[in-house]
């Protein structure tokens, strides 16, 4: 499929006291893999079970309890890697992360550092209809997750819950390439897109299952290009880190926060300490957490209780066949196949539920009048409810239904919604319903003259102001649509009228 042509988005321009300053932004995407055991045990990784019930022995770092790779979570890692147009790389391995958290029972993470599982890729970041971001993949790497320590349910002690520990995450890291702070809040909205397509995450940021760290600095206008010549780091400001951002609005907010922060540092004749910050949406600020470490300081060496993973490239090959219609791929094709707005089919493609929904009403109807059904009159209403698609009390199959009656003139687009209503509040078949109610556009000719007549022999002064001016024949069409209930058929009553006025 064609993709669709785009312009990248102007970067954001933040005025100061010295002259123009630019954002630069990179982000390390954490996303929980989507299956039922942990990375290296056969613990469960249900969301929500009771806490520290889902602990193996390996995951409590009992002594001589060994790992063991879970073959499906990698599979999930290659899925995502291919869905983000990167590299595979055939071997990879496993390092450990010392540091010392009172959730991390081993007291160190196994994770990769030097070769891990997925290399660059890349990632189309949409802004509006033909602007989007082209944003750089660096890698992706596997890694446990940590366990959730807790702090609000006594007020002297703190409590753990191992649940989490040992689940497999895919930190998806970007390149510095995002210019504002609404590209940033885009692109983890597209990451979970696409691996809700994909199938290897539920993106769930409530629960924890997706959460991004947000790199921030801030250069003088025009410093940024210089960069990207040689990708040269010195160019650019000191950059801190926002951790455990679950929130598009809080990234936007946090972003905004941040830069002004570190601009009033700079314009004071200051510098900026690399850091690890944390967000606090109460006070709109960021604060300090800790210094930011470096590799060096979490000591990383190979991890000696696994062996280098190696995988063959017709097993890549063989899960990239099984990959689905992606959400770039499926847009452009909805604009290029039912004639769209790359609006509409991006609202359509927003997630595989409302797409899938989509082409079972388009299927065998006009795509733009099924798209117009589907976007006003169904979200609309699932919004206005707090539905999403999945539980819509409208099937795909009864939407489908209605917009046939439409077609073949049986009923107007008003019944259609008088219809639609309907169906939403008691279920039923369309067409059944339009028979048992009386809904039927009456289509008589003779029948609908014999109203125009009325309203006109009931109206002589309407009838000689609208031969002077014929665009007064609408009111004449709305009497008679009022006197036959709706029912009759617009277009007929439409060409009986001009008819009538000459």
């Amino acid at each position: 499929m064609t993709e669709l042509a785009y312009t990248e988005p102007k970067p954001k321009i933040i005025a100061g006291a010295t002259g123009d300053w630019e954002l630069v932004i990179g982000l390390e995407v954490h996303a929980q893999i989507s299956s039922n055991s942990k990375l290296f045990s056969g613990a469960s990784t249900k969301f929500g079970a009771e806490p520290n019930s889902n602990v193996s022995l390996v995951d409590a770092a009992m002594p001589g309890m060994l790992p063991v790779i879970n073959e499906y979570c990698i599979e999930q890692a290659v899925r995502t890697g291919l869905g983000l147009k990167a590299k595979i790389n055939l071997y990879s391995r496993f390092d450990r992360k010392n540091y010392f958290y009172p959730d991390l029972p081993q007291g160190y993470q196994i994770s990769q550092l030097y070769h891990p599982i997925v290399g660059e890729g890349e990632v189309l970041v949409d802004m509006e209809p033909g602007v989007a971001r082209r944003v750089r993949i660096e890698r992706i790497h596997m890694e446990q997750d940590a366990g959730k320590s807790v702090h609000d349910m006594d007020p002297e002690m703190s409590f753990v819950d191992f649940n989490r520990t040992g689940v497999a995450l895919m930190e998806i890291v970007s390149r510095p390439d995002m210019r504002s702070p609404e590209e940033a809040a885009e692109f983890v909205r597209k990451i979970r897109q696409i691996v809700r397509y994909l199938g290897t995450c539920d993106g769930n940021m409530q629960e924890g299952s997706m959460r991004a760290d947000v790199n921030v600095s801030v250069c003088k206008a025009g410093t940024y290009e210089k960069f990207r010549e040689n990708d040269d780091f010195s160019i650019l400001g000191t950059r801190c880190e926002i951790k455990n951002m679950n929130s598009m609005r809080f990234i936007v907010q946090a972003i905004d926060c941040e830069a002004k922060r570190q601009i009033a540092i700079l314009e004071d004749g200051g510098s900026i300490n690399q850091e690890t910050r944390l967000y606090d949406p109460v006070k709109g600020e960021t604060r300090s957490m800790r210094s930011k470490e470096e590799a060096h300081d979490y000591r990383y060496f190979p991890c000696p209780d696994l062996l280098p993973l190696e995988i063959d490239q017709a097993w890549v090959d063989e899960i990239e066949a099984g990959l689905p219609e992606l959400p770039d791929a499926k847009k452009a094709r909805f604009v290029a196949d039912f004639g769209m707005t790359e609006y509409d089919a991006g609202v359509l493609t927003a997630d595989v539920a409302s797409a899938e929904y989509y082409e079972a009403v388009a299927k065998g109807r006009d795509g733009k009048t099924a798209a117009n059904w589907v976007i006003n009159e169904l979200f609309g209403r699932l919004n206005k409810e707090g539905h999403s698609i999945s539980d819509s009390p409208i099937s795909a199959d009864q939407l489908g239904g209605i917009l046939d009656l439409i077609a073949k003139g049986d009923i107007s687009g008003k019944i259609g919604k008088d219809l639609f209503e309907i169906v939403w509040n008691d279920g039923g078949i369309p067409a059944e319903i339009v028979e048992a109610k009386g809904m039927k556009q009456v289509t008589d000719t003779g029948a609908i003259e014999a109203e125009v007549d009325k309203v006109m022999a009931a109206n002589p002064d309407k009838v000689a102001a609208a031969k002077e001016k014929p665009n007064l024949a609408g009111w004449f069409v709305g009497q008679v649509m009022k006197a036959t209930g709706g029912k009759a058929n617009p277009k007929v009553v439409n060409e009986i009228i001009r008819k009538k006025l000459g």
